[in-house]
């Protein structure tokens, strides 16, 4: 943890760039940490749990947590904070995707989730990307595995279940692990592409067109 600081900053002037997540531990349990990221609220994290930033647990008991991003990892303690760096490619290398709005202003695209063609509708509202139970199975997703909750919606209360999707794909943007939501019961014609997948993007909307570039 030494130099962080210095390091952190030779790695944001490099040529490469690079993307960091400041991360503060402020709670630990057995097998969960609290942590805040980017300055943002209070989270609880369970072992293997992945934010929409990218920073994974890997460990936590009652004196540190071990977090992860990019195969790098730092071990912190309550009340410290870490930079986890990760190398992003240059601007122009990025990979990109140009959407069109519909007369409604609504941005749909064609993409994959675990190489099955699937139609995406753009949400900045939605937390993560969500999708019914019937396009769950038909993209190989056992959702029934996930985390069990019940959510209200028009049609009444139905159970949602939280997932992590091995692949998305939208126009050549490649990014794994990503958490989902499967809404069984529920009316949902497409799937929504929400900020679990567009956090990592830098979106530029100019008129009646939305880019999305890869950040990492």
């Amino acid at each position: 943890m030494r130099h962080l600081s210095a390091i952190l900053l030779a790695l944001l002037l490099a040529p490469g760039l690079a993307a960091a997540a400041d991360v503060a531990v402020v709670g630990l349990f057995a097998n969960k940490a609290v942590v805040v990221i980017n300055g943002g609220k209070p989270r609880t994290l369970s072992v293997g749990e992945t934010t929409p930033e990218g920073v994974r647990l890997i460990s936590a008991d009652s004196e540190s947590a071990t977090l992860e991003i990019d195969g790098k990892r730092e071990t912190l303690t309550p009340g410290q904070h870490g930079a986890i760096a990760t190398t992003a490619p240059p601007r122009s290398e990025r990979k990109k995707v140009v959407l069109t709005a519909d007369s409604r202003g609504h941005f749909f695209t064609v993409g994959s989730i675990n190489g099955v063609s699937t139609r995406f509708m753009v949400d900045t509202g939605a937390t993560t990307i969500a999708l019914s139970s019937d396009e769950a199975k038909r993209t190989g997703v056992n959702y029934l595995a996930g985390r069990k909750v019940l959510t209200q919606t028009a049609n009444g209360v139905v159970p949602v279940y939280r997932v992590r999707l091995d692949a998305v794909d939208i126009g050549g943007i490649k990014l794994a692990n990503i958490d989902a939501i499967v809404i069984e019961g529920g009316r949902l014609p497409v799937a929504l592409l929400g900020m679990s997948f567009l956090n990592r993007m830098e979106m530029r909307r100019d008129g009646d067109t939305l880019m999305l570039i890869q950040r990492y």
